[in-house]
Protein backbone atom coordinates (compact mmCIF):
# COMPACT_ATOMS: atom_id res chain seq x y z
CA UNK A 1 0.00 0.00 0.00
CA UNK A 2 1.22 3.23 -0.83
CA UNK A 3 2.63 5.82 2.04
CA UNK A 4 0.44 8.44 2.28
CA UNK A 5 2.19 12.21 0.86
CA UNK A 6 2.66 15.63 2.56
CA UNK A 7 4.71 18.56 1.37
CA UNK A 8 6.45 20.76 4.57
CA UNK A 9 6.47 24.51 3.24
CA UNK A 10 3.36 26.40 1.63
CA UNK A 11 5.62 28.24 -0.36
CA UNK A 12 6.00 29.47 -3.92
CA UNK A 13 7.86 26.58 -4.24
CA UNK A 14 5.46 24.24 -2.72
CA UNK A 15 2.69 25.14 -5.33
CA UNK A 16 5.02 23.71 -7.91
CA UNK A 17 5.85 20.69 -6.52
CA UNK A 18 1.77 20.58 -6.09
CA UNK A 19 1.80 20.60 -10.22
CA UNK A 20 4.83 18.14 -10.39
CA UNK A 21 2.74 15.64 -8.40
CA UNK A 22 -0.78 16.42 -10.46
CA UNK A 23 1.29 15.32 -13.40
CA UNK A 24 1.79 11.80 -12.08
CA UNK A 25 -1.48 11.68 -10.33
CA UNK A 26 0.20 11.52 -7.18
CA UNK A 27 -2.57 12.91 -4.02
CA UNK A 28 -1.29 14.48 -1.40
CA UNK A 29 -2.99 14.53 2.27
CA UNK A 30 -2.01 17.88 3.69
CA UNK A 31 0.85 20.54 3.34
CA UNK A 32 2.48 21.78 6.92
CA UNK A 33 3.99 25.21 7.29
CA UNK A 34 5.67 26.49 10.29
CA UNK A 35 3.22 29.67 9.66
CA UNK A 36 0.43 29.47 7.57
CA UNK A 37 -0.66 32.20 5.95
CA UNK A 38 -3.81 30.33 4.23
CA UNK A 39 -6.29 27.07 5.04
CA UNK A 40 -5.79 25.45 1.86
CA UNK A 41 -3.64 25.50 -1.24
CA UNK A 42 -6.12 24.35 -4.29
CA UNK A 43 -8.00 22.46 -1.82
CA UNK A 44 -5.12 20.89 -0.13
CA UNK A 45 -5.48 21.48 3.88
CA UNK A 46 -2.47 23.80 5.16
CA UNK A 47 -1.62 22.41 8.75
CA UNK A 48 0.49 24.08 11.11
CA UNK A 49 3.98 22.30 11.29
CA UNK A 50 3.17 22.21 15.71
CA UNK A 51 0.69 18.99 14.17
CA UNK A 52 3.28 17.17 12.37
CA UNK A 53 4.05 14.46 15.54
CA UNK A 54 0.04 13.78 15.34
CA UNK A 55 1.00 11.70 12.04
CA UNK A 56 2.13 8.23 12.38
CA UNK A 57 3.57 7.49 8.84
CA UNK A 58 3.93 9.17 5.74
CA UNK A 59 6.10 10.27 3.51
CA UNK A 60 7.25 13.95 2.92
CA UNK A 61 9.36 16.52 0.31
CA UNK A 62 10.21 19.73 1.94
CA UNK A 63 8.91 22.21 -0.29
CA UNK A 64 11.26 25.33 0.79
CA UNK A 65 13.41 26.61 -1.97
CA UNK A 66 15.88 28.33 0.18
CA UNK A 67 18.80 25.52 0.97
CA UNK A 68 19.84 25.59 4.10
CA UNK A 69 16.20 26.10 5.29
CA UNK A 70 15.31 22.61 3.68
CA UNK A 71 18.04 21.09 5.27
CA UNK A 72 17.33 22.32 8.51
CA UNK A 73 13.35 21.10 8.55
CA UNK A 74 14.56 17.91 6.58
CA UNK A 75 16.90 16.84 9.30
CA UNK A 76 14.33 17.34 12.02
CA UNK A 77 11.70 14.84 9.99
CA UNK A 78 11.49 11.80 11.81
CA UNK A 79 10.30 10.11 8.43
CA UNK A 80 10.81 9.19 5.36
CA UNK A 81 11.22 11.18 2.15
CA UNK A 82 9.95 10.57 -1.53
CA UNK A 83 11.04 12.14 -5.11
CA UNK A 84 8.48 13.96 -7.38
CA UNK A 85 9.69 14.18 -11.26
CA UNK A 86 7.21 15.90 -13.70
CA UNK A 87 6.04 13.53 -16.07
CA UNK A 88 7.46 16.20 -18.70
CA UNK A 89 11.19 15.66 -17.73
CA UNK A 90 13.63 13.49 -19.32
CA UNK A 91 15.52 11.43 -17.22
CA UNK A 92 17.77 8.89 -17.92
CA UNK A 93 17.29 5.42 -16.37
CA UNK A 94 20.88 5.07 -16.26
CA UNK A 95 21.08 8.52 -13.75
CA UNK A 96 20.07 8.14 -9.68
CA UNK A 97 17.60 10.46 -7.97
CA UNK A 98 17.75 10.16 -3.99
CA UNK A 99 15.33 10.90 -1.40
CA UNK A 100 13.61 14.45 -1.52
CA UNK A 101 14.73 15.76 -4.43
CA UNK A 102 12.13 17.31 -6.91
CA UNK A 103 12.32 17.19 -10.74
CA UNK A 104 10.32 20.41 -12.39
CA UNK A 105 8.91 19.88 -16.01
CA UNK A 106 10.86 20.20 -19.26
CA UNK A 107 14.13 19.17 -16.64
CA UNK A 108 17.23 16.69 -18.11
CA UNK A 109 19.01 14.36 -16.30
CA UNK A 110 21.27 12.10 -18.64
CA UNK A 111 22.88 9.32 -18.64
CA UNK A 112 25.34 8.51 -15.13
CA UNK A 113 24.48 11.69 -13.72
CA UNK A 114 23.81 11.02 -9.84
CA UNK A 115 21.51 13.66 -7.78
CA UNK A 116 21.76 13.79 -3.78
CA UNK A 117 19.14 14.26 -1.64
CA UNK A 118 16.64 16.98 -0.85
CA UNK A 119 17.70 19.01 -4.22
CA UNK A 120 15.65 21.17 -6.38
CA UNK A 121 16.58 20.38 -10.32
CA UNK A 122 14.38 23.00 -11.65
CA UNK A 123 12.35 24.51 -14.65
CA UNK A 124 14.27 23.49 -17.65
CA UNK A 125 17.68 22.61 -15.84
CA UNK A 126 19.90 20.22 -17.94
CA UNK A 127 21.67 17.67 -15.96
CA UNK A 128 24.89 16.64 -18.13
CA UNK A 129 25.97 12.46 -18.42
CA UNK A 130 28.04 11.87 -15.23
CA UNK A 131 27.55 15.10 -13.16
CA UNK A 132 27.56 14.76 -9.70
CA UNK A 133 25.21 16.66 -7.40
CA UNK A 134 25.53 16.25 -3.87
CA UNK A 135 22.69 16.77 -1.38
CA UNK A 136 20.58 20.07 -1.32
CA UNK A 137 21.77 22.24 -3.98
CA UNK A 138 19.58 23.84 -5.72
CA UNK A 139 19.83 23.96 -9.91
CA UNK A 140 17.65 27.00 -11.01
CA UNK A 141 15.63 27.09 -14.32
CA UNK A 142 17.09 27.46 -17.11
CA UNK A 143 21.04 26.19 -15.81
CA UNK A 144 23.13 23.96 -17.44
CA UNK A 145 25.38 21.55 -16.65
CA UNK A 146 27.80 20.55 -18.99
CA UNK A 147 29.41 16.73 -18.48
CA UNK A 148 31.50 15.33 -15.69
CA UNK A 149 30.52 18.51 -13.30
CA UNK A 150 30.71 18.18 -10.16
CA UNK A 151 28.55 20.63 -7.69
CA UNK A 152 28.89 20.38 -3.56
CA UNK A 153 26.53 20.46 -1.05
CA UNK A 154 24.22 23.44 -0.33
CA UNK A 155 25.19 24.82 -3.24
CA UNK A 156 22.65 27.20 -5.39
CA UNK A 157 23.14 27.51 -9.12
CA UNK A 158 21.63 30.87 -10.18
CA UNK A 159 19.13 30.85 -13.41
CA UNK A 160 20.28 30.60 -16.77
CA UNK A 161 23.69 29.73 -15.38
CA UNK A 162 25.93 27.76 -17.55
CA UNK A 163 28.97 25.52 -16.37
CA UNK A 164 31.35 23.99 -18.70
CA UNK A 165 32.64 20.13 -18.28
CA UNK A 166 34.61 18.77 -15.85
CA UNK A 167 34.13 21.70 -13.29
CA UNK A 168 34.53 21.32 -9.95
CA UNK A 169 32.27 23.46 -7.87
CA UNK A 170 32.53 23.61 -3.91
CA UNK A 171 29.66 23.37 -0.66
CA UNK A 172 27.62 26.35 -0.41
CA UNK A 173 28.68 28.04 -3.36
CA UNK A 174 26.41 31.10 -4.78
CA UNK A 175 26.21 30.65 -8.66
CA UNK A 176 24.97 34.07 -10.66
CA UNK A 177 22.11 34.47 -12.62
CA UNK A 178 23.35 34.15 -16.18
CA UNK A 179 27.13 33.35 -15.23
CA UNK A 180 29.26 31.18 -17.19
CA UNK A 181 31.45 29.04 -15.07
CA UNK A 182 35.14 28.13 -16.52
CA UNK A 183 37.47 27.36 -13.74
CA UNK A 184 36.97 25.14 -10.73
CA UNK A 185 35.01 26.94 -7.98
CA UNK A 186 36.31 26.67 -4.05
CA UNK A 187 33.71 26.16 -0.95
CA UNK A 188 31.45 28.88 -0.68
CA UNK A 189 32.22 31.12 -3.42
CA UNK A 190 30.26 33.83 -4.93
CA UNK A 191 30.56 33.67 -8.69
CA UNK A 192 29.41 35.91 -10.84
CA UNK A 193 29.89 37.38 -14.63
CA UNK A 194 30.99 35.92 -18.26
CA UNK A 195 33.23 34.38 -17.52
CA UNK A 196 32.80 33.57 -14.14
CA UNK A 197 34.58 35.79 -11.00
CA UNK A 198 34.80 35.32 -7.46
CA UNK A 199 33.73 38.53 -5.78
CA UNK A 200 33.02 37.22 -2.53
CA UNK A 201 32.75 34.40 -0.13
CA UNK A 202 29.17 33.03 1.73
CA UNK A 203 29.50 33.35 5.40
CA UNK A 204 30.00 29.69 7.28
CA UNK A 205 26.89 28.78 9.09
Amino acid sequence: MEETKYLYGASGHCKVIIDVLKSNNVNLKAIFDDKPKEAEIVGIPVINASKINDINNGQFIVSIGDNEIRKRIAEKIKMSFFTAIHSTAVVSENSKIEEGTVVMAGAIINFGAVVGKHCIINTGAIVEHDCKIYDYVHISPKAALAGNVTIGSGTHIGIGASIIQGINVGAGVTIGAGCVVINDVPDYAVVVGNPGNIIKYNSLI
